[in-house]
């Protein structure tokens, strides 16, 4: 399929002087809604970059073609101007196609300073108290607690209506699992939210921020307090939705704290309601909604008039009883009432749902369905009521939907975000170890199953999973048609973003890639590139889906290696399943989303984003800033590394949401690596018995790609964002680019000892006096390192040129004949796998060095390499049908793909495009 490519960028730039005279730049950039105009606007966040050098930090505002705005700087280039902006529109009544974001400003400064911009006035206020954090965004009052177990203490209507209180966190727990039905010594814990801050974000004109930490407190018996949470909620002028992030931390034993329920709950206060005019709708497929009644007066016996059931079926309030026939309302006290429902979607293909009188009554099963929107309404005609939803409802469970309590004066909805219905979370080790009590023999079994086990290391301690809750609040009950616009707000919250080649101009991304269509000095045909990019995006989306890849830790990764034999990927064999992004996968999806601007894979990317960034990397414990290599289990593998936590995954998307906070605290982490790398030594299986190594904070023995490039993508980060920490993170890249050089064989010394103190650099242990070492490995440069590096170059030109040629020459010997790589460092390389994903290396030193002959050699290295980890011109780029009794369910294969191949493809295609 030929995807639209956009014509041009919609870039202005007008000159204009100011009262002083000065000139000054005014930048207007179109944004456009990534999946077209919304049905609905509750608030929008959204991010831009700007050309280095256009407008100073502190003498910039902003403006937008249409409403109000807030904005707010998510980083600035070295000279003080502004690199990246964070803007926050109002809810609206009525959509626009798009808006133009006007910047006006000088350019040229040398003085950061932070400055929120505002456009106008706003209806947005809060106030602080020492008890909690209240915010009015027009429509609706929201009062958050500061200590105790309820998070959110009551949300209001601009009428006064209390339709939402005591909004809480609920967890259940076991200490063991029944494996053979015996439950005897199992105790069981339900837990509440305990606070311990709760804050507001400084400027909340158009958006205001709360963010809630906290433990889960048991309510009886012994169990500590555990597995810390943050709520994030994002409140807009003009709106009565709230969106939530929540984030989760495993702290707990995976032998004894197995987790068996986890929500969130909130009251709905209903007195005065009467029952046959209290509703209940709860999301089901695409986009139908159920509608019941507490009371229900329809298909009753007796008819009370058809002006009463069409009011009640469409959630108004009914006519007078008076008006009703007397068959009907004299005998209302013989109707049931239905206090309780519940949805409960246990796996990606179906949902349950049933309802019941009371507590002690059986349970009516009503008809089900497939995949539930995971949006649930409990409420009234006249005192309003509050719907609730939950993100990816059906791609994370198993989920949950509970109504309770709607015949009494206060009702209640509990989000499962693990469903109580369920068996309990079990994240114990797949296999006891096979015997694998030494090093040797660990590594002797990675010879077959591709594992890298080892004891104590595969454990969850430390993981982290994200769920997105959306809050709604309503004077009185809404449509279904309203209900069914919000599922897919809630499912797909509408984006807003600059067309690809405004991003490209501005070269807040690097330069490693160009806009789909843009015009080309290759001699190469890319048109059969430009479609294989496109089949590998449609497989991998397919896959997700015929495969299933779905559930509450799994949702957002994809498979690694893939069995011809039993037609199935390797989901059982060791390194061979999930791929937690090895070979860089989502740089692949990330840039093929920056130069098409498709939505589809922007959902694809964003899925990523949340999933390695939580669940493939640790955020406490011995491990934290360190990722986890793939594996039959996220965290399984004892290969815990940088390379998969760098943060240079989640980059894109951390600007382009106008500075997502849960991904900005990724960054924080992932420069704790430092400290991670003295209590593991990522090399301790296969280092050479010669060598003595003792980590030290001052003598880190690390290798330059799978270890430094992921902390120094965090340092670039902080660096730009003038983060905490930045003024260190600078030094210390500044202190790398000045001491690496100084390695006799740069970048081919492949590792060396790293300074965690200051980031300078000093000759590895096996080669103390800098005579010169050789360690190149084909992993070192497939994690991310080019374009971490090139980033780092374009936000600081003024970087070491020897830094900077020490790079160049391991880009162009990486690929070079063995007699060349021998003439340079007296021997060559030996022999290196992965040419197809290095061939972006030749590429990129050909760009910067205007070589024309290395430019065939890439291209040549991308379309001859032969190895298994590659993709080329003669594979089918095609795939076959299965079904029937050779497979489980119908599968779409294609056994010439792995992962690996498909990244380092997808990749190199991209770069060599745009490079050459």
């Amino acid at each position: 399929m030929a995807w639209p490519v956009l014509a041009s960028a919609s870039l202005v730039v007008i000159n204009f002087k100011d009262a002083e005279g000065c000139d000054c730049p005014n930048t207007a950039v179109k944004v456009n809604w990534l999946e077209g105009t919304p049905k609905t606007s509750t608030g929008t966040t959204f991010g831009l970059p700007w050309a280095r050098g256009k407008h100073l930090a502190n003498a910039t505002s902003f403006t937008s073609s249409s409403g109000e705005l807030q904005s707010w700087i998510t980083a600035f280039w070295p000279d003080g101007t502004i690199k990246w902006t964070g803007h926050a529109i109002a809810a609206s009544e009525s959509t626009t196609d798009g808006y133009t974001i006007t910047a006006s400003g000088p350019g040229n400064g040398t003085t950061p300073h932070f400055k929120r911009q505002y456009s106008n006035s706003s209806t947005i206020q809060t106030t602080e108290s020492s008890d909690e954090v209240s915010v009015n965004t027009g429509k609706i009052t929201a009062s958050f607690a500061k200590s105790g177990s309820t998070v959110v203490s009551s949300i209001k209507t601009s009428n006064g209506k209390t339709v939402g209180q005591n909004g809480r966190l609920v967890l259940k727990s076991q200490s063991g699992i029944a494996d053979e039905g015996d439950a005897s010594g199992i105790e069981y814990f339900n837990f509440v939210s305990k606070i311990y801050n709760a804050t507001v974000s400084e400027e909340s004109k158009i958006r205001a921020l709360v963010t809630v930490q906290g433990v889960h407190h048991a309510e009886a018996g012994s169990h500590k307090d555990w597995l810390p949470f943050t709520l994030r909620f994002y409140l807009y002028a003009n709106s009565d939705a709230i969106r939530t992030v929540h984030t989760i931390i495993y702290d707990g034993d995976a032998k004894s704290d197995f987790i068996s329920g986890l929500g969130i709950r909130f009251d709905v206060p209903l007195a005065g309601e009467e029952l046959f005019d209290r509703h209940v709708r709860i999301a089901g497929t695409d986009g139908g909604i159920l509608h019941e009644a507490v009371q229900g007066i329809t298909g009753l016996r007796r008819d009370p008039g058809e002006a009463v059931r069409t009011a009640q079926y469409n959630g108004e309030k009914t006519p007078a009883n008076s008006t009703w026939d007397t068959k009907t309302s004299t005998r209302l006290q013989w109707v049931p009432t239905w206090n309780d429902y519940r949805l409960t979607q246990l796996s990606a293909d179906g949902f349950n749902l049933k309802k019941r009188t009371k507590e002690g009554q059986s349970w009516l099963k009503i008809p089900g369905g497939t995949r539930a929107g995971g949006l649930a309404y409990l409420g009234g005609a006249t005192v309003g009521g509050l719907a609730v939803g939950l993100r990816d409802f059906w791609k994370k469970y198993p989920t949950s939907l509970d109504i309770s309590n709607a015949a009494s004066d206060e009702g209640s909805i509990t989000i499962w975000l693990y469903s109580p219905s369920a068996e309990p979370m079990d994240l114990r080790p797949y296999h006891d170890g096979l015997g694998e009590d030494t090093y040797e023999k660990q590594l002797d079994a990675l010879q077959i199953t591709y594992e890298d086990y080892e004891e104590r290391y595969n454990t969850p301690y430390g993981i982290a999973r994200t769920n997105e809750v959306f809050i709604y609040a309503f004077d009185s009950t809404p449509t279904a048609e309203t209900l069914s616009t919000l599922t897919d707000h809630t499912n797909e919250p509408p984006v807003l973003f600059a067309e690809p080649e405004y991003i490209k101009e501005t070269r807040a991304l690097g330069s490693y890639w160009n806009v789909k269509g843009a015009p080309s000095n290759s001699s190469t045909d890319t048109a059969s590139i430009e479609s294989h990019l496109d089949f590998l995006i449609e497989f991998y989306r397919n896959q997700i889906e015929q495969r299933r890849w779905y559930g509450f830790w799994d949702h957002g990764d994809i498979m690694h290696g893939y069995d011809t034999d039993r037609h199935q990927w390797k989901y059982d064999i060791g390194g061979y399943a999930w791929d937690n992004s090895e070979l860089s996968p989502d740089l692949f999806f990330w840039n093929q989303f920056l130069r098409t601007g498709r939505a589809d894979v922007y959902r694809l990317a964003e899925a990523q984003v949340r999933h390695g960034g939580e669940v493939d990397s640790y955020h406490l414990g011995n491990f934290t800033g360190l990722g986890t290599r793939h594996g039959v289990q996220h965290w399984g593998d004892s290969s815990k590394q940088g390379r998969i936590s760098t943060p240079v995954y989640r980059k894109p998307f951390y600007y382009l949401s106008g500075g997502d906070e849960r991904t900005g605290d990724l960054v924080h982490e992932a420069l704790k690596a430092e400290q991670a790398w003295v209590l593991v030594d990522a090399r301790r299986k296969v280092r050479d018995p010669g060598v003595v190594y003792k980590p030290d904070p001052t003598a880190l023995y690390l290798n330059f790609g799978t270890d430094w490039a992921g902390v120094a993508a965090a340092q670039l980060l902080e660096w730009e964002r003038r983060g905490p920490r930045w003024e260190e993170a600078r030094d210390k890249l500044l202190e790398t680019a000045k001491t690496f050089p100084k390695l006799k064989f740069g970048f081919v010394t492949g590792e060396a000892l790293y300074n965690s103190e200051d980031g300078s650099w000093a000759p590895p242990p096996t080669d103390p006096n800098n005579n010169g070492t050789i360690t190149v490995s084909h992993l070192s440069s497939v994690f991310g390192v080019l374009e971490t590096l090139d980033q780092l170059f374009e936000h600081y030109p003024e970087i070491s040129k020897a830094f900077v040629d020490a790079w160049l020459d391991y880009c162009y010997y990486y690929g070079a004949s063995k007699a060349e790589q021998a003439a340079r460092y007296g021997t060559d390389f030996g022999k290196l796998n992965l040419r197809q994903g290095h061939s972006r290396l030749t590429a990129y030193v050909a760009n910067k060095r205007n070589n024309a002959t290395l430019v065939q050699r890439a291209w040549d290295e991308f379309l001859s390499d032969s190895n298994a980890d590659e993709l080329s011109p003669e594979d089918p780029w095609t795939t076959v049908k299965f079904n029937g009794s050779k497979v489980l369910t119908p599968v779409d294969e294609a056994d010439w793909i792995t992962t690996n191949a498909a990244a380092l493809y997808g990749l190199a295609g991209i770069e060599l495009i745009a490079l050459t």
